[in-house]
């Protein structure tokens, strides 16, 4: 199976510091700040909880479209949007919860079926199963 690489560059201290990320795919490159993480300052810069939305987003809908045809049902539109809550909670930053948000036009499909299958989207796409996954890290310092 592929291995997916992304890069990110940072220069400067958490707070005036400026960095870059980069989808190995070259389909996205852009900028990212500690300000983008903490303010609504209108800014074009990223941040890593929107990209973890993205994924996210991504992700489930495609689950759900897979889960959906296995079912027999086709789906004509997914659209799937992820709120990533990043917050300052006892003095320290971090994802405090994700909400997830989906609405679909499935032809034949009852109510009561879509959401049970949304549900199993939801725990079962591989970016909901990583984000509980541990992180190994290697690290080396240069000169």
């Amino acid at each position: 199976m592929p291995k997916r690489e992304s890069r990110a560059t940072w220069r400067g201290g958490l707070s005036e510091g400026r960095g870059t990320m980069k989808l190995g795919s070259g389909a996205f490159e852009g900028n990212f700040s500690f300000r983008s993480r903490v303010e609504e300052d209108g800014r074009k810069d990223t941040n890593p909880e929107e990209l973890i939305g993205a994924a996210l987003s991504g992700c489930f809908s495609m689950m759900l479209s897979s889960l959906l045809g296995k079912e027999g049902f086709t789906p004509q539109e997914i659209n799937s949007k992820a709120l990533v809550h990043f917050d300052n909670s006892g003095g320290e930053y971090g994802i405090q919860r994700i909400e997830l948000f989906t609405e679909a036009v499935v032809p034949g499909i009852d109510r009561n079926k879509f959401l049970t299958l949304a549900q199993r989207a939801a725990s079962e796409c591989p970016v909901s199963r990583a984000l509980k996954v541990p992180v190994n890290l290697e690290a080396a310092l240069r000169q």
